[in-house]
């Protein structure tokens, strides 16, 4: 019976968990203060003859084996609570309408309760043919999971791939953290040599460096999601979760944290020329237009989770017609830079200035032949 109870308990505490996250993201300013994603430091070359059509420009590309309309991911956003379905069950309708992909939340939830398993199933209903990514998080590989628990989560939702989240800053204030990190990058290697499926690896809006980039690399996997910093602070969100409950130690070092991390441009840039397999940029991207520029410099797909939040609560038409909006900003960016294609896009000149230029600069990242391309 007592054991009975600790498993109550901990289901609790669970969905406690993934709904303050959830409604907390709606209602309070969770986006970085000071620190920006730097995209603001990028420019495109105006070509006012772009010799193309609009409506005839080509979006797709092929990324992980499957073929995207356009190089768009929604990001990780939830499970594992009741308010995760309609949330999922809405991203999953239109990213299969579109032909897009999307990842869901940690899947731990529902290791530990079968009882949640529907909060993430429901995403391989909706979307029978689009690409979707399983999640847990590095700490859960190093301490709980191994590859049997890790095949299930995989067939779970008959995910393409699997995504192994990084987020050492939530952890670290969460208090119900796990900050246990030791072996990370042996266990990464382990699961990208027994997985059948691509294994992608993705910080959670602190960004990734050159130096780790390569070492993903090197570990075998995939795909790297840089999620850099500049927009959605989890610091912010366990801020507002300490606030709630009056832990003023949590509070301050969510405060100190709240703008940490690489702003996503310059990790898209360090990434991109540190290895060879596909970069998903993600961490404040807003627009079609911080898509293009991602793309342009040296992504393959660019990512994003906060904007899409509030449509999937309000459901699937809503999550259509902000997709839509990306997408006529992305192709409208193409046009006025003359890419007829996402291949012509990542060759099109740009300029990068201010922070971003300083920072790279000081990194030892090349960040003149960009504007050298030709046209």
């Amino acid at each position: 019976m007592g054991q009975e109870l600790s498993d109550e308990m901990k289901e609790k505490r669970i969905k406690k968990r993934k709904t303050d996250h959830i409604y907390i993201c709606l209602n309070e300013d969770v986006e970085a203060k000071k620190i920006t994603t730097g995209f603001e430091d990028i420019f495109f070359i105006h070509r006012a003859l772009p010799e193309l059509n609009l409506e005839e420009i080509d979006l797709t590309t092929e990324v992980f084996g499957y073929k995207f309309s356009a190089p768009i991911m929604i990001s990780s956003i939830t499970g594992g609570a009741e308010e995760a379905i309609k949330i999922n069950a809405s991203i999953a309708e239109a990213i299969e309408e579109f032909g897009l992909g999307m990842g869901v939340g940690s899947q731990r939830a529902a290791l530990e309760n079968p009882n949640l398993r529907r909060t993430y199933t429901i995403v391989r209903k909706k979307a029978p043919n689009a690409f979707l990514a399983a999640n847990i998080g590095a700490s859960q590989i190093i301490r709980d999971y191994g590859i049997k628990e890790l095949e299930k989560i995989v067939e779970m939702i008959e995910a393409d791939a699997l995504i192994i989240h990084l987020n050492p800053l939530q952890e670290a204030i969460q208090p119900e953290g796990e900050a246990f990190y030791l072996g990370a990058l042996r266990k990464i290697r382990q699961i990208a040599e027994s997985l059948d499926v691509p294994i992608i690896v993705k910080e959670t809006g602190a960004g990734i460096s050159a130096e780790d980039a390569k070492k993903l690399e090197e570990a075998g996997v995939a795909g790297i999601d840089v999620a850099g910093a500049g927009g959605t602070s989890w610091a912010a969100v366990e801020w507002y979760r300490a606030h709630q409950r009056g832990d003023h130690l949590a509070e301050e070092v969510g405060k100190e944290f709240w703008d940490w991390g690489i702003p996503t441009a310059a990790s898209v840039i360090e990434v991109a020329q540190s290895v060879d397999i596909p970069i998903i940029a993600s961490g404040g991207v807003r627009s079609g237009l911080d898509i293009a520029k991602a793309i342009s410099l040296g992504a393959d797909l660019a990512g994003f989770a906060l904007p899409i939040l509030e449509p999937a609560v309000k459901g699937s038409e809503k999550v259509k017609e902000k997709i839509k909006i990306v997408i006529q900003q992305l192709r409208t960016s193409m046009f006025l830079v003359g890419a007829c294609s996402i291949e012509r896009l990542k060759g099109a000149p740009l300029v990068v200035l201010g922070k971003t230029a300083e920072w790279l600069r000081i990194r030892g990242f090349d960040i003149d032949s960009y504007a050298r391309r030709e046209g």
